[in-house]
C-alpha cells in the first residue's frame, strides 16, 4: 500500500511536470526586455521564445512574429527547441507506461510486467527531466552573459522570463517523480543489485553445508 501511494504521488508530480514542460515550450517570455521609453505611454516590452517574439505597447496593442528559419537562430536557441520536444515526447511517453505500471491500475496484466512498466515510466521521467534541464540552464546562462557584457546596448539586455522559470520547476518535477519510480521498483526487487555471481555460489554452498551437518550426526 505503502508503494503504490508513493507511485500515485509521484504521477501527480509527473502530470505537473508534463504540463509545466509543454507550458515553458510553447510560451514566448523565453527573455524579456522592458523599454520604458520617454514615459509610461510609451513603454515596450518585448517578448523572445522558442517559437516566437511579441512585442507589448503600453496602449494595448500586441503582436507576434514566428520564427519560421531555423538555420538563422542562435545555437542555444536551436538546441533549447530540440531539447524540449524531447522532453515533452518522453515525459508523455512516461506518463503512459507509468500507467500501466501502477499497482492502482489494472493494466499491465501481471505483476512482473506492471513492475518493468514501472520502472520504464521512471527513466522516461528522469531522461525528460534531463532534457528540460539542459535548455533551461544554458539559456539562462546565455542571458545572464549578453547582460554582463559591456559591449552590448542596454536596449539589446534582456532578463529571463516566466518559461524559464516555469520549464526549470517542472523539469525538476520529472525528475525527481522518475526518481520515485526507480526507487519504489528497487525497493520490491533488491536481488537485482545483488551479484548473481554470488547468489549462485551462495545456492550451490549450502546444499554442501547442510550435508556435511547430516553426516556429522550419523558420525
Amino acid at each position: 500500500m505503502e508503494s503504490g501511494g508513493l507511485q500515485l504521488f509521484a504521477f501527480f508530480l509527473a502530470l505537473s511536470g508534463v504540463s509545466g514542460v509543454l507550458t515553458a515550450t510553447l510560451l514566448p517570455n523565453w527573455k524579456v526586455n522592458v523599454d520604458a521609453g520617454s514615459s509610461i505611454i510609451t513603454a515596450i516590452v518585448q517578448l523572445q521564445g522558442l517559437w516566437m517574439d511579441c512585442t507589448w505597447y503600453s496602449t494595448g496593442m500586441f503582436s507576434c512574429t514566428l520564427k519560421y528559419s531555423i538555420l538563422s537562430l542562435p545555437t542555444h536557441v536551436q538546441a533549447a527547441r530540440a531539447t524540449m520536444v524531447l522532453a515533452c515526447v518522453l515525459s508523455a511517453l512516461g506518463i503512459c507506461t507509468s500507467t500501466v505500471g501502477m499497482k492502482c491500475t489494472r493494466l499491465g496484466g501481471d505483476r512482473e510486467t506492471k513492475s518493468h512498466a514501472s520502472v520504464a515510466g521512471g527513466v522516461c521521467f528522469m531522461s525528460a527531466g534531463i532534457s528540460g534541464l539542459i535548455p533551461t540552464v544554458w539559456y539562462t546562462k546565455e542571458i545572464i552573459a549578453n547582460f554582463l557584457d559591456l559591449t552590448v546596448p542596454e536596449s539589446n539586455k534582456h532578463e529571463p522570463g516566466g518559461a524559464v522559470y516555469i520549464g526549470f520547476i517542472s523539469a525538476m518535477l520529472l525528475f525527481i517523480s522518475g526518481m520515485i519510480f526507480c526507487i519504489s521498483w528497487i525497493k520490491k526487487h533488491p536481488e537485482a543489485w545483488v551479484d548473481p555471481a554470488k547468489q549462485q555460489h551462495v545456492s550451490t554452498t549450502q546444499p554442501e553445508g547442510n550435508s556435511a551437518y547430516n553426516l556429522k550426526d550419523y558420525v
